[in-house]
């Protein structure tokens, strides 16, 4: 944990997380199997970075264990027996609600710069705008409620945030401190080695872009 962070700041963000996991069990036809199996992947990541592992560089940038795994699991659940099943369980306006979690999760990241955790390119004041998704999220969520948003809107609108998460991830990675880091060499991006906000990265990023593509492909087969 950072000892200069607010505890309410940490206690705000595994908040985040656990409603993250909510949305995503609710809007997939609450998969108990799959649930328990990111909250393990969740406690691993957890129990690492508590002890220190992240924060030690060597030749192996060890910050591809955090995801690597996320996002080769992320492939395999895009398999077509996969993906077959997840369609039909998925509930897109659960998981189009979802994405409000990035709103809180900006601020958060914004208070982490202040405290000289994170660089400012990583906060909407630089090159993060997916706050944008997360305001815009509850808005569009109720609008595809209430069917007054057509699907090719909603399709765009995922592809944006897409691109948006994916944009400040790449930005995120390049300004970390490792051996290809690009970005923010006086102020890098270190609080992902730190519990609780390795589940950024770990977790709640990848579960953010799965429930994207997902939604798209689900709304582009839907007649």
């Amino acid at each position: 944990m950072i000892e200069t962070i607010s505890i309410w700041v940490e206690i705000l963000f595994i908040i985040v997380f656990l409603i993250t996991l909510l949305f995503f069990y609710l809007s997939n036809g609450q998969p108990v199997k799959l649930v328990v199996l990111i909250c393990a992947w969740a406690l691993a990541q957890s129990g690492l970075a508590l002890s220190g592992f992240y924060l030690y560089q060597s030749t192996f940038p060890r910050f591809i264990l955090v995801l690597l795994p996320a996002f080769l699991f992320m492939g395999y659940g895009l398999l077509p027996q996969n993906i077959t099943w997840m369609f039909s369980k998925r509930d897109v306006r659960l998981s189009t609600f979802l994405h409000t979690v990035r709103l809180p999760i900006e601020i958060i990241l914004f208070k982490l710069y202040l405290n000289k955790m994170i660089p400012q390119l990583m906060t909407f004041e630089g090159r993060n705008f997916d706050i944008v998704i997360g305001i815009t999220a509850p808005i569009v969520g109720y609008l595809y409620l209430k069917k007054r948003i057509s699907k090719i809107k909603l399709i765009a609108w995922n592809v944006i945030g897409i691109f948006f998460v994916c944009f400040i991830l790449i930005n995120g990675i390049l300004s970390s401190e490792l051996p290809f880091q690009q970005f923010a060499f006086e102020q890098p991006n270190r609080a992902v080695n730190f519990f609780p906000f390795i589940l950024l990265p770990a977790v709640i990023v990848p579960i953010v872009i799965w429930t994207h593509i997902t939604d798209i492909i689900k709304l582009l087969r839907d007649k």
